[in-house]
């Protein structure tokens, strides 16, 4: 079995009980939200504002939702909300009893949606048999989409993402992978990214002069981490997974980083983005950050976004000694 499969559910899930409450067949493939994800405030939040959105909506009705995955699995709460919405009739039973029935019903809503939403079977989150089987992850990719098709205007949590693990059951055992999933629109800070600033104008008007701004940040980072025995050589590719962002921010801001609380060999894109997510929080606490960063960008070794957080650094700690 792979072991990371183990790492993941071990800590928080005895294996025995997930695999009992999530039987994967022969050859079936299944992704799900990590238990470590499960209770992010974010993840939180977004929940809350769909449930109320849903009983907002459908109040007249007499209609409450109080679990994404228990109310709306049968399609009866999704059919009375796409009436409502986009006064859509649909040839379904109000009511349908029988799991035969309320498969039907599904299919027939969710081929709606589909339409509605001129979209691919390639490009749809979700399935019949997903939202049937009560899974978190496809529900909320299909009641955002709703929302976002029917009430542009509606104020949806953005930056809302989760880690996933997707368990594939092969002749040879489980396998496992993991990844990170927006659930939300990931939206920078408009008014900030709208405003061109110098490395813009780097990037776009004075390329030729962008090896030497590295040189300078480069010695810069390399004076500060010399006393560790590190060297940085590369800009783009060394501080992707976060790990010397992370030591270099220990150096000057006189932090004790626990081993703890990062990674230091990530091993995944998840692990990674853990690290530049802690790097840039203890840059926000420390006032160094005053402009909307998007981790993503950093891991995958965006120069412009790197360069940007090396140079809140810089300007802060140029002429300090090691």
């Amino acid at each position: 079995m792979d072991p990371d499969f183990l790492n993941v559910f071990a800590q928080s899930v005895a294996l025995n009980e997930f695999l009992a409450e999530n039987v994967i067949a022969q050859g079936e493939k299944k992704k799900l939200i990590k238990p470590t994800s499960s209770h992010n405030p974010k993840l939180e939040e977004l929940k809350l504002f769909l449930i109320d959105w849903i009983n907002t909506t459908l109040k007249e009705e007499h209609i409450v939702v109080k679990s994404l995955e228990e109310d709306l699995f049968d399609g009866l709460v999704l059919h009375h909300l796409l009436e409502n919405l986009g006064s859509l009739k649909l040839d379904v039973d109000k009511i349908a009893l029988t799991e035969k029935k309320q498969r039907q019903k599904l299919s027939v809503i969710l081929e709606a949606v589909a339409k509605c939403l001129q979209l691919e079977e390639s490009q749809l989150k979700w399935s019949v048999e997903s939202v049937f089987t009560k899974d978190l992850l496809s529900t909320l990719h299909l009641l955002v989409a709703i929302a976002n098709h029917f009430e542009p205007n509606l104020a949806v949590p953005p930056n809302v993402q989760v880690e996933t693990i997707t368990i594939e059951n092969t002749s040879r055992g489980l396998k496992t992978a993991s990844a990170v999933e927006y659930i939300t629109a990931n939206k920078e800070n408009v008014e900030t990214q709208s405003k061109e600033d110098a490395f813009d104008e780097l990037f776009s008007r004075a390329p030729d002069k962008l090896d030497a701004v590295k040189k300078v940040f480069l010695q810069f980072v390399n004076q500060h981490l010399g006393k560790l025995g590190l060297n940085v050589k590369d800009i783009e590719s060394q501080f992707a997974d976060g790990v010397i962002l992370l030591l270099l921010i220990g150096q000057l801001e006189g932090y004790f980083l626990n081993l703890r609380d990062f990674f230091l060999t990530p091993a995944s894109t998840a692990e990674m983005l853990h690290n530049v997510n802690l790097a840039l929080d203890l840059l926000a606490d420390g006032n160094l950050l005053n402009f909307s960063v998007n981790s993503e960008d950093i891991v995958n070794g965006d120069m412009k976004t790197t360069m940007r957080i090396l140079y809140c650094l810089y300007s802060k700690y140029k002429t300090k000694e090691t």
